[in-house]
């Protein structure tokens, strides 16, 4: 028996298995380690020509991976900025498109300032707020009461949307005015909202599976079998 097949030997062989946790980290791991390797041969090349001819190669390959991307636009773009990230930008050859930074690369989009609002009355929402804030810069007429009536609805719309039950005027009369900051003032007015079965009032769903006009209704089994029966009977007398 050879020696490689010996007790010791595979023994050895056993202990010095490499886990991926020892190894080197894949910049992007979705290409696999043999392509990671392929990179990494290729930033050793001395010769410019070869070097030139190897990042070919790989982009190739990288392309054969994503067989379904080759019809998106800039597609070739996007694999040779992954082939110099995935070259911890060390690979010096000649690119058909802009190479890309690390600076660039490493860039953080600006913050997004999200409106942190905390309303008393959550049911109705920020819209609801946003409109009151509107209405209180309008100039006083037609056209602001019309939209205060409008605002109002909507309340009242959402606040059965939380509460099925029912609600008074009154009630949203009063949130208006605290969310309005006494701007708002309908609690002294005549001024009526829409009926509440009105806004919980749902449409009705139109079935589908009505038969075009014209065709012939298909009689159940049980309409068959008492007919059957009948005529059973009839013969039977005869």
């Amino acid at each position: 028996m050879s020696l490689k097949y010996t007790k010791e030997i595979a023994n050895e062989v056993v202990h010095h298995l490499e886990y991926n946790a020892e190894r080197s980290h894949l910049i992007i791991p979705e290409y696999g380690r043999h392509l990671q390797k392929l990179i990494d041969q290729a930033t050793l090349i001395e010769d410019a020509e070869e070097r030139n001819k190897a990042a070919k190669y790989i982009i190739q390959v990288m392309g054969t991976l994503n067989p379904h991307l080759r019809d998106v636009p800039d597609f070739q773009h996007k694999l040779w900025d992954q082939l110099f990230i995935m070259s911890d930008f060390k690979l010096d050859v000649v690119s058909p498109y802009p190479i890309p930074s690390r600076e660039v690369l490493q860039l953080r989009p600006d913050v997004l300032q999200y409106p942190q609002n905390f309303p008393k009355y959550r049911y109705y929402g920020n819209n609801i707020k946003y409109m009151i804030d509107v209405a209180n810069k309008w100039e006083d007429g037609e056209m602001k009461n019309a939209l205060v009536k409008v605002i109002a609805n909507h309340m009242k719309k959402s606040y059965l949307s939380w509460n099925k039950d029912t609600v008074k005027d009154d009630v949203i009369f009063e949130h208006l005015y605290e969310l309005s900051d006494g701007k708002l003032n309908l609690l002294q007015s005549t001024e009526e909202l829409i009926n509440t079965t009105d806004l919980l009032r749902t449409n009705k769903r139109v079935s589908n599976k009505i038969s075009p006009s014209g065709q012939p209704k298909i009689q159940g089994n049980k309409n068959n079998k008492q007919g059957k029966s009948k005529t059973f009977q009839k013969n039977k007398s005869n």
